[in-house]
This record gives structure tokens, C-alpha cells and sequence, in this order.
């Protein structure tokens, strides 16, 4: 769809629809960088929500190496009628907790009436082009680090099912509500030459855009991929959501699937996240260097997880290294 729309004839707009934020040149060392997200909750608790879909908003910023400079509210919320404005006051409250965290100014917004609650943010930053991070730019023999465990949509799933494992909305608030600044600060660091963020089309996906705007293939090790505690249950509960089972149909076209990779797994790799981690292709010589700068910033499950391949092709998904 999204190709039959007019695309930006302004030499100044360095990047659009096809990576994780707009970038606009200013001038030759400044450039703006805007995105926008929202959504429906994923957790019981108003305020952690508000939180999330802050962090979330963010990311994209995070992803091309930008610092976040402003953001404007955007709620959908019924006026009348449950769950009431004090809920809608701590939604908004979290939002500003994770705003301030992140040293962005929430400088306005819109809101509409909507049966549904739904909140996130439009974010600006701004950034040197010249230290611009994107998915194009791997290079063969790159590894690639992920900055996030996995399992976010299907644990969701559990809790709102109310057949969570004990502790699963602690542990989602806790992860999805984690900024990728530190990540982003290591991926400059060691001169990613690529990065995306995994978020609701999961890490096969994202994985997938990031070796198609690099004209590469790739291989992801699926037991190095660090998942979330308690999603293995629920797995076997078949606690799915359904755009997980959506991105594996899409994802099919182009992954390659070694036979030892069961449904579950499969089903697990292409998890919709939400404020998911950073995924990065780090030169050989530098990714152990970026996974052990990630763990001293506080990035608990940094981990390794595939490498590029030298030719285009599938994204070969594998069950080990």
C-alpha cells in the first residue's frame, strides 16, 4: 500500500518511509528525526502502560542514533464511562515519568474519544547526519547483536488471558519499558554499520528489513536468541497472539528454515514486541567488545545472534551457531 504513495521529491528528507524514523537535513551537521507510535495497552497497570508506550515511541529515535529533543501526546480514550480520567491521568503521568528519563520535552498533543485506550508519543530528535544510523550498512562477515530477550507479545497474551505465569506483568514492565539509549550509545560506540529496533513484526522480520536495505543475506542462531522467562510455558498453552501467527505467514516468502526448528520456536522468533531491543550489525573484530559495553551499561541479555553472509539471499534460521 504503502508504495503507491507519493514519495518526498525534497533532497533534504535523507530517509523516509522505508527505516525506523523520517530524517530531515537542517544543515550539513544537523538533521531533524521524527516517528511516531501508540497503542492499545499491554499491561494492567496505567501508569507502567504510559511508561511502555513512552519507551516505545522512543525507540525509533534510539535506533537511528538520535537524541530525543520533543514529543506530543496521542490518546485515544472514551470521555464517558470506564476506565474513567483518573486511569487516563496515570497513563499519561507514566508517560511523563519515561519522558523525563529520556530528558524529552512532552510539548503537547491530541486526543480522541475512542471506546479503546490507546497512547504514545510523536517524537523529534535531532542528529548529526554524518553519525546517522540505519538498517542499510551491514557488511559481510558482520555479527549481529541483540540488545533485548524476546517473548513480549505472547507473555501480553498470557496476562490478558489471565493465565500468566507468576511475576509475567512485573517482568514485562520492567523490559518493555527499558530505554534503548545505552544500547544506542554502545552501537556509536563501536560503529554499528546497521540497526533496527524489534518491535511489533518481531526479530525475523526486522532481521529480514535490515539485510534487504543492505542487499545481503543472513543466518539468525535461534538458541542464542535470550527469550523471557516463562514464555516456553506458554507456548505449550498456545498462548499466541495473533499477529505473531501473521508474521510468520508474511515472513514465510523469504526465510530459509532448517528442518530441526520447531512450530514453537518458529512461532517465537517472529513474536510481535513491543519496545523491543536493538538489533545491530557490529564488525567481527568488535562485537564482543559491544556485547560486554551493553552489559556494563545495564543491558541485562545483550547476546549474540546471528551474522551476515557475504551474498543476498533468505534469512537462513538456524537452530545453532
Amino acid at each position: 500500500m504503502l508504495e503507491k504513495l507519493p514519495r518526498p521529491t525534497d533532497a533534504r528528507v535523507l530517509l523516509g518511509l522505508g527505516d525506523d524514523a523520517g530524517v530531515y537535513l537542517l544543515r550539513d551537521d544537523l538533521a531533524l528525526v521524527q516517528t511516531v507510535d501508540f497503542f492499545t495497552p499491554i499491561v494492567n497497570e496505567p501508569r507502567a502502560f504510559g511508561a511502555i508506550a513512552a519507551a516505545n515511541s522512543l525507540s525509533d529515535i534510539y535506533a537511528m542514533g538520535a537524541t530525543p529533543l520533543t514529543g506530543l501526546n496521542i490518546v485515544a480514550f472514551p470521555q464517558k464511562g470506564p476506565p474513567g480520567m483518573e486511569v487516563l491521568s496515570q497513563i499519561l503521568a507514566g508517560g511523563y515519568d519515561k519522558a523525563a528519563e529520556a530528558g524529552l520535552q512532552i510539548i503537547g498533543g491530541h486526543t480522541v474519544d475512542d471506546r479503546e485506550p490507546k497512547y504514545g508519543l510523536a517524537v523529534t530528535g535531532l542528529i548529526d547526519p554524518r553519525e546517522l544510523l540505519a538498517k542499510k550498512g551491514a557488511r559481510p562477515g558482520d555479527l549481529v547483536i541483540l540488545t533485548k530477550p524476546i517473548g513480549t507479545g505472547i507473555l501480553a497474551t498470557a496476562l490478558k488471558a489471565e493465565m500468566d505465569p507468576p511475576g509475567t506483568e512485573p517482568l514485562l514492565i520492567e523490559t518493555c519499558s527499558f530505554l534503548n539509549d545505552k544500547a544506542a550509545a554502545v552501537a556509536r560506540r563501536v560503529a554499528a554499520h546497521a540497526v533496527t529496533d524489534v518491535t511489533g513484526f518481531g526479530l525475523v522480520v526486522h532481521f529480514h528489513e535490515l539485510l534487504g536495505a543492505s542487499g545481503l543475506g543472513g543466518e539468525l542462531w535461534l538458541d542464542q536468541v535470550p527469550v523471557l522467562p516463562g514464555v516456553a510455558a506458554c507456548l505449550e498453552m498456545g498462548l499466541i497472539p495473533a499477529g505473531t501467527y501473521a508474521n510468520r505467514d508474511y515472513a514465510y516468502q523469504w526465510m530459509q528454515i532448517d528442518a530441526a526448528i520447531s512450530d514453537d520456536l518458529l512461532l517465537l522468533a517472529n513474536d510481535a514486541q513491543t519496545s523491543g531491543g536493538l538489533l545491530m550489525a557490529v564488525a567481527p573484530e568488535r562485537a564482543e567488545e559491544a556485547r560486554l559495553a551493553l552489559r556494563e551499561a545495564g543491558v541485562a541479555s545483550p547476546a549474540i545472534v546471528g551474522r551476515i553472509l557475504d551474498r543476498p539471499g533468505p534469512l537462513l534460521l538456524k537452530p545453532g551457531r
